[in-house]
Parts: structure tokens; sequence; C-alpha cells
């Protein structure tokens, strides 16, 4: 007999992929065609480099992280560098999900990329808690 709890199995790299994805595919069009060329990945944790050039000990910490040169920094005249990136690390997002325990993982993995594409329009932490009151 199959039961659904005792089957239940952690989200996969894959599974959390699909759902940033298709959060990506929810934004509206203007927001999304702004973020072509944005190079989604999932990993697992944020490696030691990582955490040390964001001064964070614990990898349980950083669910997202944005990098690149925001729109509002670039400018035709730069020379090619690599893409702009949005890197989601799948054990702090799950960590953050069950610690919180009254959200949906998709709405959470939703919101953790809504947070580092503000970064990629230009918007600090600060400027995105000002209009986002997710993490009160």
């Amino acid at each position: 007999m199959n039961d659904p709890l005792t089957d239940l199995v952690a989200p996969s790299l894959a599974d959390i992929d699909r759902l940033a994805r298709d959060a990506l595919e929810a934004m509206p069009d203007g927001f999304r065609e702004q973020c072509e060329g944005v190079v989604l990945r999932v990993e697992d944790l944020a490696d030691d480099e990582t955490l040390a050039a964001m001064g964070i000990a614990d990898p349980f910490e950083l669910t997202g992280l944005y990098s690149g040169v925001a729109l509002t920094e670039k400018s035709f005249s730069d020379l090619p560098g690599g893409p702009d990136e949005v890197v989601l690390y799948r054990r702090a997002i799950l960590d953050e999900w069950a610690e919180r325990g009254d959200v949906a993982l998709g709405a959470l993995v939703a919101h953790i990329l809504v947070h580092e594409i503000g970064h990629h329009f230009g918007l600090s932490d600060e400027d995105i808690a000002r209009i986002d009151p997710w993490w009160e």
C-alpha cells in the first residue's frame, strides 16, 4: 500500500529549478523581458568562497544570490563580462521552508527569486525590504 507520507522525498535541485522557472514565467512581460540573458542556477549550498566573500559563516543563511551588473549600472560601452546570474540554494531554501512551516515551497522559491531579480534591477536589500515586508 502506498502511503503519501512515507513516500515523500525532499525536493531535488530539478524541482527547485522548475519552481523558479515557473515563477520567472509568471512575472509580468516587461519584467521578464528585462531578465532575458540572466542565468538561473540551483545548487545545494553556497560554497566556502562565496560565503567568505559575503561575510556569511552559516551556508543555511544564504538562500539566493545575484551576481552581475545591475541594469542601473550597465552601459553600452562596457566590455562584455560574464552573464548576470541568480543562484538559488536548495538546502538553505528547504531549511527556511521547514522552519517557517506556513508557506508553500513554490511561494518561497518565487519570493527568493524575485528578491534576487530585484538586485538585477538595481535595488538594494534595504530597498527590497521597504517594498516587500515578507521577511518581517
